[in-house]
């Protein structure tokens, strides 16, 4: 069985989810690892919703537990046959393809949690996920709700669900259009307008920590965000890496490139079941699973190994 590994971003995050990773020696070595990057207690700070909260330990966390919940996958012997992730969670696929390692991943991430925290509060926006419409539907919606003010496509998720990012005003308007088309409208759990040209004041400082990275060719097939295509070269991902932040995430052609490289299942490393629920509809007939803790991560790597 051909296995493709997920990794979640922001979003997926919840109260105290590194805690459970302490109970597996391949997982404790990452937090171990990550606390000395960052010289603090990250999963006592998770275990404090307000600081969880933050752009900033939200990157540093959702990143050490999505390559957490991969190293306890690749313990038990489970070895995909490509890997992405979504939005943050491509900087965790990157570390799992053999790319860079974690310690010098988690200063980027850091650089880059604050760049994005400082943009949002130089240019504020936020987002907007529309379910119950199809993408070109979503991408009409908004343009008619854009006006004067920035708001782009920022995720293309599945068939029915598109994430919107811009201008608070003109996501009010949003909003309100997806009531008059039967769509819902849902606010992500996050802090900025992410993927959008709002976010880039960040871009200088990103560029100056992937600067500083030293990359190798992935040992797997890498789908970048920003191409939805899979690679292995060094210098093609550093420069998807250095446009991330502006670009939409094209993760449902994601997906289904993932399914053209030769996978017949799907595994979510990290918190949370989002990326599963939402290849439920696209990718039916493919097993789907997750490794949210070392108990699901070992028996998920057995079952789909098998």
């Amino acid at each position: 069985m051909g296995v493709a590994i997920v990794f979640p971003g922001q979003g997926s995050q919840a109260v105290g989810m590194l805690d459970t990773w302490q109970a597996h020696p391949a997982a404790r070595a990452v937090l171990e690892e990550a606390d000395d990057v960052l010289g603090t207690d990250l999963a006592a700070l998770c275990r404090d919703e307000a600081t969880l909260a933050r752009t900033e330990t939200t990157q540093q966390a959702v990143l050490t537990a999505d390559v957490a919940a991969y190293r306890v996958l690749a313990a038990e012997g489970l070895e995909p046959v490509a890997v992405a992730g979504h939005s943050l969670g491509e900087f965790a696929a990157l570390v799992a393809a053999g790319v860079c390692d974690f310690g010098p991943m988690l200063h980027v991430v850091r650089e880059r949690s604050l760049a994005m925290g400082e943009a949002g509060e130089r240019r504020p926006g936020t987002m907007l996920a529309i379910v119950g419409l199809s993408p070109d539907d979503a991408a009409e919606l908004c343009a008619e709700a854009a006006g004067a003010d920035v708001l782009v496509v920022a995720n293309l998720n599945n068939a029915s669900q598109t994430v919107l990012a811009g201008e608070p005003t003109a996501i009010e308007r949003a909003a309100e259009l997806a009531k008059t088309r039967r769509a819902k409208a849902l606010r992500p759990n996050v802090a900025g307008a992410f993927h959008s040209p709002l976010m880039e004041p960040a871009r200088s400082r990103i560029d100056a920590a992937l600067d500083t990275l030293e990359l190798r060719p992935a040992s797997v097939p890498v789908v970048q965000n920003v191409s939805a295509a899979p690679t292995t070269d060094p210098d093609t991902i550093r420069a998807n890496l250095r446009v991330h932040v502006v670009s939409p995430v094209r993760w449902s052609e994601t997906m289904a490139c993932m399914l053209g490289l030769g996978a017949t299942a799907v595994v979510e490393a990290g918190p949370g079941d989002v990326l599963s629920r939402l290849a439920k509809r696209d990718l039916r007939g493919t097993t789907l699973a997750c490794a949210r803790t070392p108990a699901e991560a070992a028996e998920t790597a057995r079952a789909v190994s098998t």
